[in-house]
């Protein structure tokens, strides 16, 4: 009786060890009662991924520079000697009143040829008016005042347009200056907004 017990007992371990070992490969044969075992080894697999780059979306950084860009381009296509029918001048459509309030003195000649001297120009009057609207940015920059979301580039483009008392005008009574040409400060407002500028 022990003995059936323990031949039984080799049977079922050996029926355990061959499907332990069958789990783990692909292969098996059976032949007169011995097992062969053809294991396939793992082959390595080599991912490469390549990524279409006309598919990603194109990352602007607004920062200072493109304002400059952005913002001569709308004035002047960004050209240093344009001069309109209004007599403004430069890349940045200066009027006289705004270069003397910057104490900047030039005549019309040597402003139009002095790139230099217009982007001079052209930071003084955003340090300018930023000091002028800093207490409004520091309150509104980033909330929606009369249906317009405010940024510090938005109000100082706006200034830019219409001169810093018509931005605080507007805040008081919703009140919109155009330019000669009829464009809105809230239009530079919403176009120009966004930017990060250093000052």
């Amino acid at each position: 009786m022990k003995t059936k017990l323990d031949s039984i007992s080799r049977l079922i371990l050996i029926a355990i060890m061959l499907f332990s070992i069958m789990a783990f490969t692909s292969v098996y044969k059976l032949k007169r009662g011995t097992v062969k075992v053809n294991v396939l080894k793992p082959e390595k697999v080599k991912i490469t991924t390549t990524i279409d780059s006309s598919i990603l979306p194109e990352i602007v950084i607004k920062d200072h520079q493109l304002f400059l860009n952005d913002l001569g381009h709308q004035e002047s296509g960004n050209r240093y000697s344009v001069v309109n029918r209004y007599g403004y001048m430069g890349r940045y459509q200066f009027g006289k009143s705004t270069l003397k309030t910057l104490k900047i003195r030039a005549s019309r000649s040597k402003f139009l040829k002095d790139t230099l001297l217009q982007e001079q120009a052209m930071f003084a009057l955003l340090k300018h008016n930023k000091k002028r609207l800093q207490k409004l940015i520091n309150k509104f920059d980033g909330k929606v005042v009369h249906g317009v979301l405010v940024t510090e580039s938005g109000l100082l483009a706006a200034a830019h347009l219409g001169g810093q008392g018509s931005v605080k005008k507007w805040f008081r009574s919703g009140r919109v200056r155009r330019d000669g040409n009829g464009v809105k400060i809230t239009t530079y407002m919403k176009k120009f907004g966004g930017y990060t500028l250093s000052l």
